[in-house]
């Protein structure tokens, strides 16, 4: 896997092959810090927007992560593909607002929220992202399997992929 630098990078390029590589995941897994200290983690939905650097969710404001993102809002959001990975690390911030809670409403939160947008119950948490590690397969697991073969024959460090670390 090609290392990226230590230090994350902006550009418009890799910003795009982050939004290319998390738009198809809707499950993420979405980590806050617990009361205790405690790193705590949890499957999320995230809302079909275009990713521009925020992502955005849906959430019972009486939740443990609701008060979590209030009294600690770092926050890191992972996401699994078939062939990436992408660790995104922001600020998240709790948003009470009917009409954005109406913009973004689908089937998937009417499962989780039968009582509607307008319910005082439902809260959107917004995260703000600062940076986001990924790393991508192409041509997935066969791909991966093939270039740790080689690899051993070679003696050389497998080749199975892309690793960047940018700033959002």
């Amino acid at each position: 896997m090609t290392q990226s630098q230590h230090t994350p990078k902006h550009d418009p390029d890799s910003v795009a092959k982050v939004r290319d590589l998390v738009k198809d995941e809707r499950t993420c897994m979405f980590t806050t810090i617990g009361p205790d200290g405690a790193i705590v983690s949890r499957p999320m939905a995230t809302q079909e927007v275009e990713f521009d650097g925020d992502l955005w969710f849906f959430a019972s404001a009486a939740s443990p992560k609701v008060s979590e993102v209030q009294a600690d809002p770092r926050v890191n959001i992972g996401y699994a593909g078939s062939s990436s990975w992408v660790s995104v690390s922001g600020t998240a911030e709790v948003v009470r607002d009917v009409a954005k809670n109406k913009e973004l409403w689908n089937p998937f939160a009417e499962a989780w929220f039968a009582n509607g947008p307008e319910d005082p119950d439902v809260v959107l948490l917004k995260v703000s992202t600062e940076t986001a590690e990924y790393w991508d397969t192409p041509g997935g697991k066969v791909a991966s399997v093939i270039a740790l073969v080689k690899s051993k024959v070679t003696g050389d460090r497998p080749d199975v992929g892309d690793n960047e670390t940018v700033q959002l």
